[in-house]
């Protein structure tokens, strides 16, 4: 099927990828399927990832291979990192924690925080003895990130900070937190009074809330974060003061690309499951295959598959040149997290009532599909923001 056969190109060679690339995805994937594939179903079902397994990622030096040498990792380019996503979202949306540790949250401590602060957790963080998430949304403020309520208010060599996060990914297992409060509640308008804070497991007056029970990416360990008169030094500032929204919107370019980059290749993943289960399965007397009305679906979801990877390529060629790709990164997201979450109730469709059960894999990905038109900005603020980039 040449459709497919485009495809499959795709997954192993693109124009930003070398032979370097190749070989790390190939080590990659040796790794996870020894280290991550036996025992992904257990995981899920015990709605949690291993410390263990974080270790072993970090022991062969997986996590964050773009940190430079001085602090242990490998000063690789962008294309070890997208090879990094790739991998761990064909296995599952519950190792998406991963990917978020080290490829949206680490950068914020390498490019805003001080020498000292990089020499004492980027080691941690490569090796895996640090485990990261970000504190953005609140129960009452999601996309709208200036409307926050958690602060932290100077006093003397500390911040004491009060508020509650939730829907934080990596939420119970992580060691240090990015939390986005207001050091500046007064501040007008909103935004300008937010600051990034470096939070300590330790932390006193630090709590985790409910380990919370999702939909789908079971394995993904997700809570509320409880901040009750929470001491942090004023050294754990990152960045400057009054600078943190500005900090979060600069990152979030490369956040949305990882997220997309998840869904695009969930997609790719669904479409390949299908087309082996519908070349196996028999139908009165002959493969479903070879009915007129799955030739049609399945020709309908490769082109889609295929639209979305062109698309997602052509924005990570540019991203890693330096270009403004807000809108074409707006457009992959949305287009893309979308076109995933369609496709998947077709492809369960397609398995008949096997697509139902929980040992089918199309089963687990139609639930993990449904939060990535969610994630990184709701789809709705995409089209909002290209709007506004067309004038509107």
């Amino acid at each position: 099927m040449a459709g497919v056969a485009i495809l499959e190109a795709h997954k192993t060679r693109r124009e930003y990828f070398t032979d370097e690339h190749l070989m790390f995805r190939e080590s990659l994937r040796k790794f996870l399927e020894k280290e991550a594939i036996p025992f992904f179903d257990q995981w899920e079902e015990d709605r949690i990832i291993p410390r263990s397994f974080w270790k072993k990622l970090g022991d062969n030096q997986f996590l964050c291979p773009w940190v430079d040498e001085k602090y242990g990792g490998l000063g690789l380019d962008l294309g070890f990192s997208i090879v990094l996503v790739e991998e761990l979202s064909r296995i599952g949306a519950g190792l998406s924690g991963i990917g978020l540790h080290s490829e949206i949250v680490v950068p914020y401590i390498d490019e805003y925080g001080t020498e000292e602060q990089k020499t004492k957790y980027l080691p941690g963080c490569l090796s895996g003895d640090l485990i990261t998430a970000v504190g953005m949304t609140e129960p009452g403020a999601g996309s709208d990130l200036a409307s926050i309520k958690t602060t932290a208010i100077k006093d003397g060599d500390h911040y004491i900070i009060n508020g509650q996060k939730t829907f934080i990914s990596n939420g119970i297992l992580s060691d240090l937190i990015i939390l986005a409060c207001k050091t500046d509640p007064k501040a007008t308008p909103g935004h300008k009074g937010i600051s990034l804070l470096l939070v300590d497991r330790d932390t006193p007056g630090f709590s985790r809330g409910r380990k919370l029970n999702k939909v789908g990416m079971n394995s993904q360990d997700t809570a509320e974060l409880i901040f009750e008169d929470a001491r942090v030094p004023v050294g754990n500032l990152l960045g400057e003061e009054g600078k943190g929204f500005y900090y979060l919107m600069n990152k979030l370019q490369r956040e949305r690309i990882i997220s997309t980059l998840r869904a695009q290749v969930m997609a790719e993943e669904m479409l390949s499951t299908t087309l082996a289960y519908v070349k196996e399965r028999h139908v009165f007397g002959k493969p479903l295959s070879k009915f007129q009305n799955t030739q049609f679906v399945m020709a309908e979801l490769a082109t889609q598959v295929h639209l979305g990877r062109v698309l997602m390529d052509d924005t990570i060629v540019k991203f890693s040149k330096g270009q403004d790709v807000t809108s074409e990164v707006s457009m992959a997201k949305w287009w893309i997290t979308d076109m995933a979450r369609k496709m998947a109730p077709e492809c369960m469709q397609l398995h008949g009532g096997y697509g139902y059960m929980e040992e089918y894999k199309i089963a687990r990905m139609y639930r993990d599909i449904a939060a990535n038109p969610i994630f990184a900005g709701t789809n709705e603020i995409m089209k909002v923001i290209l709007a506004k980039n067309m004038g509107m």
